[in-house]
């Protein structure tokens, strides 16, 4: 009887000491095994938040650590290659400097380097009710409207409001000291707009003959609507009285003329007929 209990206390030992082995050995060539490390890569990114128009150098851009497998197209490696190229975007901090964010080289800094070739930025002046209560900011797009007199006069219809430009872009917004009527400075605000030279030209003369006004509208509507004009005398004129009606039967006939006498007079030689108006009946 001992012996068998002996013997199977012996078999539970070793089965249990299979099992740690076991356990053991796989433990061991887990860790052994050594984990292929991921390879980076340097990228350029800004080093504050930078407005359109700044001119990039080793200040206000540096190389961070990013992933090879994870490359973006455009990204850029080197502080070299942004070095005296301006941003035609703003960008965030951290954010990564991508070669479709900058001007070239020979386009300098500042707003001339996010011009597009063929385009215009024009500034207007305007105040808080144009500027849209300080909402339009650079990269918003506006339509402009346009208050002024139609020629002519108030008989060919006083003043007019008219759309002149849709869906224009932002490029900046500022201020700029001018003087007021007692020669004393005064800061305005000033809104800079992306326009071809054909929309400059309507947009001068709009800002030099009439009122402009700011729309405000989200930036992915790119619709073209072309509202119509609205006309003073359309918008507060109101509907005039429509003149009597004549009717045919109801109106009275003039009363005649009263009969005429004629009665032949002789003085002496002479003869002649006077006209005597008689009564009417």
């Amino acid at each position: 009887m001992n012996r068998n209990r002996l013997v199977i206390g012996l078999a539970i030992a070793v089965v249990i000491a299979f099992v740690l082995s076991t356990f053991v050995y796989r433990v061991f060539k887990q860790a052994s095994i050594v984990r292929p490390v991921a390879t980076t890569q340097h990228i350029v990114v800004a080093a504050a938040p930078l407005q359109l128009g700044t001119r990039l150098d080793g200040n206000n851009t540096k190389l961070v650590d990013w992933p090879s497998n994870l490359g973006v197209a455009g990204m850029l490696t080197r502080i070299e290659d942004v070095n005296n190229r301006a941003l035609i975007t703003p960008v965030a901090q951290n954010e990564p400097i991508m070669e479709a964010k900058l001007a070239s080289q020979q386009s300098g800094a500042g707003l001339s380097a996010t011009i597009p070739e063929g385009m215009r930025a024009l500034s207007v002046s305007v105040n808080e009710v144009v500027g849209v209560a300080g909402f339009v900011i650079p990269g918003t797009m506006v339509d402009v409207l346009v208050t002024g007199a139609v020629p002519g006069g108030a008989g060919a219809g006083g003043t007019v409001t008219r759309t002149i430009l849709e869906n224009v872009r932002v490029l900046a917004a500022g201020q700029k000291i001018e003087q007021d009527r007692d020669g004393k400075p005064q800061t305005v605000p000033v809104i800079t707009l992306l326009v071809n030279p054909e929309d400059a030209s309507k947009l001068t003369m709009a800002a030099n003959q009439g009122k402009l006004q700011l729309a405000l509208r989200n930036t992915i509507d790119t619709k073209v609507v072309s509202p119509a004009p609205v006309m003073q005398a359309t918008l507060f004129g109101g509907a005039l009285p429509a003149p009597p009606v004549k009717h045919a039967g109801s109106s009275k006939a003039p009363p005649a003329p009263p009969p005429v006498y004629v009665i032949e007079v002789i003085t002496g030689n002479k003869r002649e007929n006077k006209s005597f108006p008689g009564s009417q009946p």
